[in-house]
């Protein structure tokens, strides 16, 4: 099936749940990722109201806040996901160890650490789960990156990758949140990109 990406976009791009119903009905094997981020509650409700036993993947880098690791535990009960969590392969407690705290991002090794504790494990997903559609809450409010994108592309692995709320506003997200009595979560913390605006290499490589 020969996808027509522009039409999908220009008819699907700005209506969510519409987009999210689209994608779960090629009848290909799909995933949601998430980093359990504030506002993450309204992609995971969205798809899992149209796929409830939806494989929903977490790259846990063991570097996050505990309200973030309370939310996601509340979230993953509330609406009963399906979840399968990727761990580096070093805990951190032994990088930490061997290599000390997480590396200021001007330092060398701070790309050798994204590449641990959140490619790697990406990459083991990828290969593990086998994709065919990826479902993800990027936003373009995020990043300039991802003001570039569009809500439905196709990767460089021939992966359907598709983010409903691209073009969806904080506001919107909270007023979903509001409709739906979803919970949600403000302490959150990314060491792979430490400033809000910053990319963390995930999405520009797929």
């Amino acid at each position: 099936m020969e996808l027509d990406i522009n039409t999908i976009n220009r008819d699907l791009g700005n209506d969510p749940e519409a987009l999210t119903r689209w994608a779960l009905g090629l009848g290909k094997h799909a995933i949601c990722t998430t980093n359990f981020r504030p506002f993450e509650a309204v992609i995971l409700h969205m798809v899992t109201q149209v796929q409830p036993d939806i494989p929903v993947v977490w790259m846990d880098s063991g570097y996050n806040t505990d309200a973030t690791y309370q939310f996601a535990d509340e979230v993953v009960r509330q609406l009963g996901l399906n979840l399968t969590v990727y761990h580096p392969r070093r805990s951190r407690a032994h990088r930490e160890a061997l290599e000390g705290p997480v590396p200021d991002i001007e330092d060398p090794r701070h790309a050798a650490f994204t590449e641990e504790v959140k490619l790697e494990p990406f990459q083991r997903a990828l290969r593990e789960m086998a994709p065919e559609v990826w479902l993800t809450a990027l936003r373009a409010e995020d990043t300039a990156q991802r003001a570039e994108m569009q809500p439905v592309s196709i990767n460089a692995d021939g992966i359907i990758k598709v983010a409903p709320v691209l073009h969806w506003t904080a506001k919107d997200m909270y007023q979903y949140l509001q409709k739906h009595e979803l919970p949600n979560n403000f302490d959150y913390f990314d060491p792979t990109k430490v400033e809000d605006k910053r990319e963390c290499g995930l999405h520009l490589q797929h």
